[in-house]
């Protein structure tokens, strides 16, 4: 936001050289802030210059220009009074593109009004919009999911998603490049809709062909039914309605039936997910090379 009307940030100018072999002081450089997950691009070129993906982290996105050298660079022994001098050399000048990518393990994706925010409210410490009418959520929401001491992840939700939004349609496709840096997507689906015109079985295919119309490593992450709103489905029902949609949507991945509104269902699915990231991280380290003399035994030697 601090971007959007601020477009020109220009550094101090450095002052002349003075008398008393004064040379001059530098000009003040400027910091520009700007939250982890924020993608630097040539707005020119297209080139990605940085990803700034630590905190704290600093790059030089352009350098001052130099001073040039007055009469005192060229006196000598023989040249006691020198009348030479060099201009200076000018700074860098650069048109860039800012863009966010929020940096989540687990994404939220579903059409409008799937329950992805009460979601996220019951499982996390976020508290987004919540209401019962669709698009209420305008803007990503993060929330951070403590599973135990030290055990935690960080979880994703974005605007609902409706077919031709990877055309434009409705607000979902603008912030899809947020779920591109998590490990898992969950797919939250309206079991019970109010709408008996509406099949739920229909608007999850719709999702997935958007998700596979915009980015095709995005459609390939790993991906997740879960099944909300059971509380709204009589209870010798819901046996039938879960295996009937699974059967219909053709899904063979994990499958979880939740009620977000009563958090039913709800822990399970968190230990699941925290499961599932840890052992994508274990995978990711790299292997600790262990001494041949102690192979086959629990000391990997000095």
């Amino acid at each position: 936001m601090d971007y959007r009307f601020s477009r020109r940030h220009e550094a101090g100018r450095g002052e002349h050289g003075m008398g008393s072999d004064m040379f001059g002081h530098a000009g003040h450089d400027i910091t520009l802030k700007m939250p982890v997950g924020t993608i630097v691009t040539d707005a020119e070129t297209g080139q990605v210059l940085y990803e700034l993906l630590v905190p704290g982290e600093k790059i030089l996105i352009a350098k001052g220009g130099d001073g040039g050298f007055g009469n005192m660079r060229f006196k000598s022994s023989i040249n006691r009074a020198p009348r030479q001098k060099t201009p200076g050399w000018p700074g860098e000048k650069k048109n860039l593109k800012l863009e966010l990518k929020v940096l989540a393990d687990v994404g939220l994706l579903g059409m409008p009004n799937a329950g992805k925010s009460t979601l996220i409210a019951a499982v996390s410490n976020a508290r987004p919009k919540i209401a019962d009418y669709p698009f209420t959520t305008l803007h990503p929401n993060l929330g951070v999911v403590r599973v135990g001491p030290e055990q935690s992840f960080v979880i994703a939700d974005v605007p609902g998603l409706i077919e031709g939004a990877a055309e434009g349609a409705g607000l979902g496709h603008q912030f899809l490049r947020h779920l591109q840096r998590t490990r898992l997507l969950l797919h939250v689906v309206d079991i019970a809709p109010f709408d008996d015109n509406v099949d739920p079985v229909a608007q999850a295919k719709a999702i997935v062909a958007e998700l596979k119309k915009y980015d095709q490593s995005l459609y390939e992450k790993p991906r997740w039914l879960v099944l909300n709103k059971l509380d709204m489905v009589a209870a010798d029902e819901r046996a039938a309605r879960v295996k009937d949609f699974v059967k219909r949507f053709k899904y063979k991945g994990p499958v979880f039936e939740i009620s977000a509104l009563t958090r039913e269902g709800c822990e399970h699915l968190v230990q699941a997910i925290y499961q599932h990231i840890r052992a994508q991280q274990v995978a990711e380290q790299p292997p600790v090379d262990v001494d041949p003399r102690f192979a086959g035994s629990d000391n990997p030697g000095p």
